[in-house]
């Protein structure tokens, strides 16, 4: 069973079960790499669908957040049950401590020191990192390091 099959099949058996909020978020997400699909105009592969899962937890975490800063608690729950549904179908990523000694490899290798090299540093850590590495927190650790 592929990805879109599995994700398929747990809205269906969300719907089965009466979790309308489950179905509806599968439903959207199954909308959303169909789309993908189309302007793609070939078949998805995991790691499209994965970058398409990123980008839908990234909205619902923000959109979480301004909830919550406007006071409606009711639509921040909401879009947190989301983020949890979508969050479930990605790979597990790098803890904090992964990403450092990552980084910390990577560093070594290039011979980076100092802001300049980031250019250089970035893309390694990301490639070695593959889809378990949260670029945010290494971007962040990066400039850390090379301060």
């Amino acid at each position: 069973m592929n990805f879109l099959d599995t994700i398929k099949s747990d809205m269906y058996d969300a719907m089965k079960s009466g979790d309308k909020d489950k179905a509806g978020t599968l439903r959207t997400l199954l909308a959303k790499l169909k789309d993908r699909q189309i302007n793609n105009r070939k078949d998805l592969t995991e790691k499209d669908c994965i970058s398409v899962i990123k980008t839908l937890v990234k909205q619902r975490e923000e959109a979480a957040d301004m909830y919550e800063k406007a006071g409606r608690e009711g639509l921040a729950q909401k879009e947190k049950y989301e983020f949890d549904v979508l969050n479930s179908y990605l790979p597990e990523t790098m803890s904090e401590a992964e990403t450092r000694n990552l980084v910390e490899s990577v560093i070594s290798e290039t011979n980076a020191n100092g802001l300049m090299d980031m250019g250089k540093v970035m893309p390694l850590v990301m490639q070695k990192g593959g889809d378990a590495i949260d670029g945010k927190m290494a971007n962040q650790i990066l400039r850390e390091l090379l301060e």
